[in-house]
């Protein structure tokens, strides 16, 4: 049993991680040939259009899309994988009857969810044009941000309280903690770009005592 808990934390782990990290390189691939499509569409050829050159004309929406907000869609999404495991936790324990426990995970988790759209929209205050001017995304875009980062929690509080298995919440819990690294690291490096350590240890800081608190927490009703 052990043995078979110690495989499954392994692959969730790897995939919430490897899968966002294959992600964002397919996407970088992706764009990078559509550019170059529409570097080289732009001397006509003889005859009818190539594939190449109609793609360049007409790309996909997120082609179009700065590195940024590229960056940010990849960060909810690794947030909304992390916040479906939480919604898990709160369904099944509803489920079970531990309705004073759901209350507290559900305080517990609010605590740390609150800061996690500071995470999300990090990479969109440098988000700047060819020009030097400041991008400031819709408020379409940041509510479907939102919705991707946050939804997975009502989903998964559905989804627990409805079925409820240790083997698919120990999946979900090693997705998530994979897509979590993913999240950290990204974060640290636009970190790193903007030349503020301070903020960062400050960031860090408060990141660990919500961890901790929400543990506490936890604990205190007895899970």
């Amino acid at each position: 049993m052990a043995a078979g808990y110690g495989v499954l934390f392994a692959a969730g782990l790897a995939a919430g991680l490897l899968s966002l990290v294959y992600y964002e390189t397919w996407m970088g691939s992706k764009i990078s040939r559509i550019q170059t499509s529409a570097a080289g569409s732009c001397s006509p050829g003889p005859g009818a259009m190539s594939v190449a050159e109609l793609k360049a004309r007409h790309p996909s929406r997120m082609a179009t899309w700065s590195d940024a907000r590229r960056l940010s869609l990849l960060i909810a999404v690794g947030i909304g994988l992390h916040n479906f495991a939480e919604g898990l936790a709160i369904g099944q324990s509803a489920a079970s009857g531990e309705l004073a426990l759901a209350l507290l995970l559900v305080i517990g988790f609010g605590l740390h969810n609150a800061t996690e759209g500071f995470g999300i929209v990090a990479p969109l205050a440098g988000d700047t044009d060819p020009a030097g001017n400041i991008r400031r995304p819709s408020w379409g875009f940041l509510l479907t941000l939102g919705a991707i980062g946050g939804g997975p929690t009502f989903i998964g509080t559905l989804v627990g309280h409805q079925f409820t298995s240790e083997v698919v919440s120990v999946l979900f819990l090693t997705l998530a903690a994979g897509s979590i690294l993913y999240v950290v690291t990204q974060l640290l490096g636009v970190a790193a770009k903007a030349r503020r350590p301070d903020v960062l240890a400050y960031g860090l800081l408060l990141g660990l005592f919500a961890g901790f608190l929400t543990d506490a927490i936890v604990t205190a009703a007895g899970a």
